[in-house]
């Protein structure tokens, strides 16, 4: 499924909910249900730098394709991670670039979020965009590192 489609798909969802209550116990249900993370990404050099809680981000190459593996000892914050898992695990680097992040703040996440929640969502989007950055630059120039 394409980002396009992933998003419209999300963005649905959330909108079934009246109020922010219920979306914050849909998101931290999306939180839960994701994997437990391998313990190769449980490492300091993963950790996201800015963010109330600890989260964890690790991205492979797989093929072509751009997985995304992801913890946080909180758990909105944890959910709001798994959106991410779920707008952009499984794309491609250039597909993750050129998707439209700004369409999640449609959504109002980062209106209804404490400030240091919404900078997290910041800062967990540039982190991944910035792999995915790298990821495109070594496919140009071979030998880079990513």
């Amino acid at each position: 499924m394409r980002y396009n489609e992933r998003i419209e798909e999300l963005l649905d969802e959330l909108s079934v909910f009246d109020d922010w209550t219920e979306r914050y116990e849909y998101i931290i249900s999306l939180g839960k249900q994701l994997p437990p993370l391998p313990e190769q990404y449980r490492k300091e050099e993963n950790l996201i730098r800015g963010c109330q809680s600890r989260v964890w981000v690790g991205m492979e190459l797989q093929g072509e394709r751009f997985m995304i593996h992801a913890d946080s000892d909180s758990l909105i914050t944890k959910g709001l991670i798994a959106i991410f898992i779920r707008l952009l695990s499984g794309l491609t680097p250039q597909e993750i670039l050129d998707a439209d992040l700004q369409r999640l703040d449609t959504a109002g996440l980062k209106e209804h979020l404490a400030s240091t929640r919404a900078n997290a969502l910041t800062t967990m989007a540039d982190t991944i965009l910035r792999k995915a950055e790298a990821c495109v630059s070594a496919k140009r120039n071979p030998g880079a590192r990513i």
